[in-house]
């Protein structure tokens, strides 16, 4: 019987071999060919994931030279119509309007228990090795992993959700949108918020805003460089580009309004505006802005703040071409770009 189903399968007669594999099933359900010709009759009828799971247990199991040969050519063609249909799937996603422009990928972190099974999954989508796999997730923040045409980008982040992998997606013209002003101080805060700010090219104004509106605080540090001389090994005197300090910096995300409100320690005028701050004229810039900081805790106490920036700007290094299109709004002096 075993000889009809082969014939069955060459003359593509898939019908008859169904039915002989049926009535073999109950016969000799641990018969290593029917086994196989089982796995040809899920791959032709397109239940891959049914197909490769037969060909591998059969990899593992049988000794028959034959049947070993004929099971790493039935995955070999599974891989390869996988990456056919890949590749076709991403020229669809590119030729769809506006899926050509620019974009970044983003994963989200993971957490251990979960990282397991979420690396074979992220494995067998972005083809990689399940070890490769399991260090490119992230545990602790934001990863930007790719770059390329958003379409690519997307094709890959619908795979990745599916399979229950956080991640998002965007383009760099979206980024280019988000309005960023340097806040000079705050004029109000009750019923509702109101900051003396400068735009993107300068301008003076004032924003007014509700605190709800607020969805997130990323605060950091970024380091000011000054021209230094050192002795070098030899005892010469050389200039050095050092850091001599950093600059504290808060964001307030308004995604509502595509906006972020940045503070920065000596671009906030803390003698102006709302009285935050007693005696801040007496005081250190340092002392002023905890107090700051301590004042815009009280009126955010459930918003979540963002300080894990160092993790994820460690994966954005390698990425200098995409980074030159997005403008970073720091008013820091810099003698050299950086």
């Amino acid at each position: 019987m075993i000889e009809q189903v082969a014939i069955a399968f060459e003359h593509k007669d898939y019908q008859t071999a169904a039915k002989l594999l049926k009535q073999l099933q109950k016969e000799s359900p641990e018969n290593p060919w029917v086994q196989y010709y089982l796995g040809r009759l899920h791959e032709v009828s397109q239940k891959y994931q049914d197909a490769e799971k037969i060909y591998r247990q059969l990899l593992r199991d049988t000794r028959n030279a034959k049947i070993v040969t004929l099971a790493r050519q039935g995955l070999r063609r599974l891989q390869e119509m996988e990456l056919e249909e890949r590749q076709r799937a991403i020229s669809q996603a590119k030729s769809e309007p506006n899926n050509t422009e620019l974009g970044v990928l983003i994963l989200e972190p993971l957490s251990t228990e979960m990282k397991t099974e979420a690396s074979r999954k992220f494995a067998q989508i972005m083809q990689l090795d399940p070890y490769t796999a399991r260090l490119v997730l992230p545990s602790r923040g934001w990863r930007l992993y790719r770059t390329g045409q958003v379409g690519e980008l997307k094709f890959y982040g619908k795979q990745l959700q599916q399979a229950g992998i956080p991640c998002f997606w965007a383009t760099i013209a979206q980024i280019q949108q988000i309005q960023v002003y340097q806040v000079k101080h705050f004029q109000a805060s009750t019923p509702q918020a109101t900051v003396v700010c400068r735009n993107e090219v300068n301008q003076l104004g004032s924003l007014t805003f509700d605190w709800s509106e607020v969805t997130a605080r990323v605060v950091g540090l970024l380091p000011i460089f000054e021209q230094v001389v050192d002795v070098d090994a030899r005892h010469k005197l050389e200039w050095k580009t050092q850091t001599q300090d950093y600059a504290q910096f808060c964001d307030l995300h308004i995604p509502g309004r595509r906006s972020i409100l940045r503070l920065y320690d000596n671009g906030y005028e803390f003698q102006q505006g709302l009285e935050i701050i007693p005696q801040a004229s007496q005081n250190t810039i340092r002392i002023n802005w905890n107090s700051l900081s301590s004042w815009i805790d009280q009126q955010l106490p459930q918003v979540k703040i963002w300080s894990d920036f160092t993790s994820f700007a460690d994966t954005t290094l390698d990425q200098t071409e995409m980074l030159i299109h997005i403008k970073s709004h720091v008013d820091l002096f810099r003698r050299e770009q950086t």
